[in-house]
């Protein structure tokens, strides 16, 4: 029996409002929604599909679910819906395999007491069950219930908005996968995101996820050639050159065109230590031959 959590109005200024989005979610629902229970005043679900209980779960415990056509797939659509029905002045946003840390909600609220226009990014580890090593990113789930924060992209959906200030806040994500499970969602994802190129080719922010999808599949010939396109794009860009330095010298054996990037980036960037670092074993190995 699922706990029923009652969600009481809105009326204080600074409420916050949970929202999320689920497709058959019913295994990790719960423990995502026990996380937050006591932290936010209202709980919203997106449901984009799903055939499981998840409906009825999010239900008892005093969501407001909110089915959402999913055709074609348009992530950043789908967490913008849940937005728009929102009410509390923040909005934390998680997914359904990731929990809050109990030590989070004094954290939250004193960021909401500050009352600042800045999206805050949220400490991520990340659980795979087929692995061992977690790994640990940053995530941007906290942010004020305002009209210019917004997401965007089909797939590796971004919030922008005002400010985004890195915090310790810490989130636990524990999901299921596998080698097969990943390349399946990577050449999805790719296709979705080719499509997305297609209808803006200046939004060259696209093309760093691609590459990164491309690097997942360990098919660097392909990530290189939009690396190099990244570049076309971002002439001014030091990290591009430097990323583009590194698959020319670690994947396509071209130290030439990596040294030439890598002047590059540092050109732009004066004293950038990842560039002068590849230079610098590039010179010693060149020493040693």
């Amino acid at each position: 029996m699922v706990p029923y959590l009652s969600v009481p109005s809105v009326p204080e200024a600074a409420a916050l409002s949970f929202c999320m989005l689920v497709k058959n979610e019913e295994r990790d629902l719960p423990g995502c929604l026990d996380s937050v229970r006591d932290l936010a005043c209202e709980l919203i679900v997106v449901d984009t599909g799903s055939t499981d209980a998840t409906p009825d779960i999010a239900t008892a415990y005093g969501a407001q679910v909110l089915p959402f056509a999913f055709e074609p797939v348009d992530f950043a659509a789908a967490r913008n819906h849940a937005i728009d029905h929102a009410r509390g002045r923040w909005i934390l946003m998680l997914d359904a395999d990731e929990t809050l840390d109990p030590a989070a909600a004094p954290q939250i609220q004193a960021l909401i007491a500050k009352n600042e226009d800045a999206g805050y990014y949220l400490e991520r580890h990340n659980h795979a069950s087929d692995s061992p090593i977690s790994t640990k990113d940053f995530v941007v789930r906290l942010f004020p219930n305002l009209p210019h924060y917004r997401f965007r992209g089909r797939v590796h959906e971004t919030i922008s908005g005002g400010r985004l200030i890195q915090t310790s806040i810490r989130i636990q994500h524990n999901f299921v996968s596998s080698r097969e499970i990943r390349r399946r969602k990577n050449h999805w994802y790719i296709e979705i995101l080719k499509e997305e190129i297609a209808a803006d080719p200046t939004d060259d922010t696209r093309l760093d996820f691609l590459a990164a999808e491309y690097h997942q599949l360990e098919m660097f010939d392909e990530a290189t050639a939009v690396c190099e396109q990244i570049v076309r794009m971002r002439p001014k860009d030091a990290r591009a050159h430097l990323f583009l330095g590194t698959y020319h010298l670690l994947y396509q054996h071209d130290p030439v065109r990596a040294r030439a990037d890598f002047l590059r980036a540092l050109q732009l960037r004066p004293g950038y230590p990842e560039a002068a670092s590849f230079l610098q074993q590039m010179d010693e190995q060149a020493r040693l031959s």
